[in-house]
């Protein structure tokens, strides 16, 4: 990319996308296409057709997409299946249309089947069943890569896949009801420091163990290989190393400076025990993640420690 290129990132709002957004900026990019959900429909064919037709953007950063936590995934399912895939069919087509130079596509971890071996390798793709509470949206982003990967092969564009782990930083979601489960202890502990209770309730044993990588470095993840990845399939974006949730809590704990318990539950399910992705090919592409798990949730700390959860 040229500092002169116009670039479209499509969900600049969102923890993603606004975090690639912060990125190019600080590196003096100044040309961006940006429209909110309302000003731009992404599910609507024709929208997104004029959009495209008028703006002609040189490079797409696709982190558009309608997402939420299990309960949501498991009950709206008809919906998450088809706005997602809508909100990418319509994009990536426009793209080809329009003769964008790079598109980059962003999934998710859950693309993988469930019963996969640890850690999450790109050849696992299509080789199990997947979670069946949030199946509607994996196979949205799987069609998504497949999408990617076929006007690739027909048309020769240059369109990328990457697969984030799970993420946190500025512009999470701090919604008890369905938000994931870093944004969740750092607004219980908070909340708990705040009114001076004895103890923090946690769902589960605290056993399983998850992967969580800063914004920031996912969008420098993603910038670098929008200048240096030019292949079909996919590419893990992670740290390749987790913690258990219990030990995530004792670490939001200390981070927030609350006193009190850890009060675990273990009549709440755990979900899948392991989920960390193998990052040898992003490593060999030349990148690695910067923000340590401790400093990243110190800076989402200072960011939030003072907002009304009222």
């Amino acid at each position: 990319m040229n500092k002169q290129d116009k670039i479209y990132i499509a969900g600049h709002r969102g923890m993603v996308g606004s975090a690639i957004l912060r990125n190019l900026e600080a590196a003096g990019y100044t040309k961006f296409v940006l429209r909110t959900s309302s000003e731009l429909d992404l599910r609507n064919q024709q929208a997104v057709a004029d959009f495209f037709a008028t703006e002609k953007p040189d490079y797409v950063f696709l982190a558009a997409a309608k997402v939420g936590g299990i309960i949501a995934n498991n009950t709206y399912r008809a919906d998450f299946i088809y706005e997602n895939m809508m909100i990418q069919s319509n994009v990536i087509h426009q793209a080809y249309v329009h003769q964008v130079k790079k598109l980059l596509f962003l999934g998710s971890s859950c693309i993988y089947p469930k019963m996969a071996p640890q850690p999450l390798k790109e050849d696992y793709l299509l080789t199990g069943l997947l979670e069946p509470t949030n199946e509607p949206y994996a196979i949205a982003k799987i069609a998504g890569i497949k999408m990617c990967d076929a006007y690739r092969s027909q048309y020769g564009c240059n369109f990328i896949s990457v697969m984030p782990t799970n993420l946190y930083g500025p512009n999470d979601n701090y919604d008890l009801n369905n938000s994931h489960v870093l944004p969740a202890l750092l607004r219980k502990f908070i909340t708990a420091k705040n009114s001076g209770a004895r103890s923090v309730d946690m769902w589960g044993t605290g056993s399983p163990k998850r992967e969580f990588l800063h914004a920031d470095d996912l969008a420098a993840a993603c910038v670098y290989l929008m200048n240096t990845y030019d292949a079909e399939g996919l590419v893990n974006i992670g740290v390749g190393e987790d913690v258990s949730i219990l030990e995530l809590a004792q670490l939001v704990q200390k981070i927030v400076g609350y006193n009190g318990t850890i009060a675990t539950d273990p009549s709440k399910p755990d979900g899948t025990p392991r989920k960390l992705m193998d990052v040898s090919k992003l490593t060999a592409l030349g990148w690695k993640a910067q923000i340590s798990l401790e400093e990243g949730i110190q800076r989402v700390y200072e960011e939030i420690k003072d907002k009304d959860w009222r």
